[in-house]
């Protein structure tokens, strides 16, 4: 196998790049610190913290807005599919792995907190604060050429489907697998599913989205995109309600997960169209299809308290027929399959957990790989254009690999310094990640070439930065897509500040080098609101600024050469009490289409539960 050059490294980089070579044991880079990142501001209208389960913190929710991969066909966004994945908390990272200073303390996976970094939902107050760099919330030093501050707040995975379709979303817990309080109802029409379905409200009071007699579009003023569909809940859930998986996007139809099903959904109105049931609760969903729109999910192995995620659920997204199913195979004693990962590329899907892994065909279900040779083990993954891995190859050996698709091989590998581990993937097109060590609470950025070698470590100034990460709370293993408030290109990473005060909103996007790591331009959001970039669309970052009191959220474009953003779609300001209130929200932008989807469904009881509202969507 051929190894990458050695190199110095670059002036204030992250570290030297590591020997290609997927059993050489690479040199060890130096990686720096950074001050601790100061939490973000509770946006307006906080909605109620939903129930959180006995003994642990809230679920987590998706992230939120990876990049096109280069030459990929913009499309809409949310969703990740291309090769560019958004990054996670920043913390600043230029040199060296700098002294580690205060990195903010990465408290549990489960981040319920939206934050600022999640347009459109201000999150419960009370919500626990998520881990690093790779995590959903919390600060830790960042290692950049200089200290900087990192806020992380909500959990948000963004994921793109078939040729760049952004979708900016919450986190995943393991799943609620509490018996619901009421029988599920049945044979409910297709505005009425009792599956995911909901009640849906076409924008002229049809449907219970809000009062019988109230139109969603009377308050529109000239100017402003109309309501194409608003959509509430119907699902008898758990105690302590259910995660939402997706949305995904293949041709006119829009899919989630939640419970016990999968729904596919018509794009322009709303209505139910398909639904494959689950025999137990959905534990895991890939952030991406394969291009030909098909789909592996995990679901529990029974209804317990203690079921462990383990079944596979191939599903055609186009059509909604359930395609192959089977148990995750086990390598020995020492495989926990509780929690697992998945991750598609090509037409492989990736199950990741703790020192061990697999990798299915999508289209027929035969295994392709299983337990490598050697001691090194892929235990999680990112997907997309290529198969990025997290590797365990013992104590205080972690590579980060690049894997054939359909072997498992590594072609390249980059070996960590000592005591630092990989967090989060946040574009896998070009390759940037955040690496993050634990004992010194400090994390750093790093830009990757296609071999495998250091590309650039970002300097981050004393900027606060917040991208929102997350992904789910897997006890053995992690996911390593999941972030949002950043974006790249094949020259350039994206990424939000925090907002400039405690009392103030505004943020900046702030656009960086990957030939150098330095910063090249900043971006000001209007006065008042706080900006997210979801994706590039079109040559330009795609970002979203949420909904106010009396502001409705805007969908904007900026230059890749900076400037103010561009506004491409503007929201009604009457109904952005509504757009703001959605529960660890999740964002797709397709189309002409803005769609906005709750994270997580939840109530204090069961009535409230049934008028929660689970989708939004906007049109031109």
């Amino acid at each position: 196998m051929t190894q990458p050059p050695n190199q110095q490294p670059p002036q204030g980089g992250f570290g030297a790049p590591q020997d290609s070579s997927p059993q050489g044991p690479p040199q060890n880079a130096p990686y720096g610190g950074a001050q601790p990142p100061t939490q973000p501001p509770m946006p307006p209208q906080a909605p109620a913290q939903p129930p959180t389960p006995p003994g642990r913190p809230p679920a987590p929710q998706p992230g939120y807005g990876y990049p096109q991969a280069p030459g990929q066909a913009p499309g809409p966004y949310g969703q990740q599919s291309g090769p560019y994945q958004q990054p996670g908390p920043y913390g600043q990272a230029p040199g060296p792995y700098q002294q580690p200073g205060p990195y903010g303390q990465q408290p549990g996976p489960y981040n319920s907190q939206p934050g600022y970094g999640y347009p459109g939902h201000p999150g419960p107050p009370t919500a626990p604060l998520g881990s690093g760099p790779g995590g959903s919330g919390g600060a830790k030093n960042f290692s950049w050429g200089r200290p900087g501050v990192i806020v992380a707040a909500a959990v948000a995975a963004l994921l793109v489907i078939g040729g760049g379709v952004w979708f900016a979303g919450s986190g995943d817990d393991d799943g609620q697998d509490k018996q619901p309080v009421a029988g599920k109802s049945e044979g409910a029409d297709p505005t009425t599913s009792s599956d995911g379905g909901g009640e849906v409200d076409q924008g002229d009071g049809s449907g219970s989205g809000r009062e019988a007699n109230d139109d969603l579009n009377a308050g529109r003023k000239d100017g402003e995109s109309k309501i194409a569909w608003l959509q509430t809940n119907d699902v008898d859930l758990p105690r302590n309600g259910a995660d939402v998986y997706g949305p995904w996007l293949v041709g006119d139809t829009v899919v989630k997960a939640m419970y016990k099903s999968v729904v596919g959904y018509a794009a322009s109105d709303g209505k139910k169209k398909w639904t494959v049931p689950t025999a137990a609760p959905v534990c895991a969903a890939p952030h991406s299809a394969t291009d030909d729109g098909k789909i592996v999910i995990a679901f529990k192995d029974d209804n317990s308290e203690d079921a462990k995620c383990t079944q596979l659920q191939m599903i055609d997204l186009n059509t909604g027929k359930a395609g192959w199913k089977k148990a995750v195979t086990k390598h020995g004693n020492w495989d926990f399959v509780s929690e697992l990962t998945l991750a598609i590329s090509g037409d492989t899907v990736a199950v990741g957990r703790s020192s061990n892994s697999d990798g299915y065909r999508v289209s027929d279900g035969k295994e392709l790989f299983g337990k490598q040779d050697g001691d090194c083990q892929p235990e999680s993954f990112a997907g997309g254009a290529k198969l990025i891995a997290g590797m365990d190859c013992g104590l205080d050996d972690k590579r980060v690999s690049e894997l054939d698709a359909t072997t498992g091989k590594a072609k390249w590998s980059y070996q960590l310094k000592k005591g630092w581990d990989l967090q989060k993937v946040y574009s896998v097109n070009p390759l940037v990640i955040s690496v993050e060590n634990s004992d010194e609470d400090t994390w750093s950025i790093l830009g990757l070439n296609a071999n495998g070698t250091l590309r650039s470590q970002l300097e981050g100034g004393k900027d606060k930065f917040q991208p929102n990460c997350g992904g789910g709370f897997i006890v053995f293993g992690q996911n390593l897509e999941g972030c949002v408030g950043v974006a790249a290109d094949a020259n350039n990473f994206y990424i939000a500040t925090a907002p400039a005060s405690s009392t103030s909103r505004t943020n900046e996007v702030v656009a960086f080098s990957l030939a150098t790591g330095k910063s090249t331009w900043r971006s000001k959001a209007p006065e008042g609101r706080t900006m997210t970039p979801l994706g590039m669309e079109g040559g330009k970052v795609l970002v979203y600024m949420d909904a106010s009191y009396d502001k409705g959220g805007t969908v904007a474009t900026i230059a890749p050469t900076g400037g103010a953003p561009k506004v491409i779609q503007q929201h009604p300001a009457s109904t952005s009490q509504i757009e703001s209130s959605f529960y660890s929200a999740k964002y797709l932008y397709a189309g002409g289409r803005f769609y906005l989807a709750s994270g997580r469904v939840s109530a204090s009881n069961d009535k409230e539960e049934l008028q929660v509202k689970t989708m939004m969507v906007f049109a031109d």
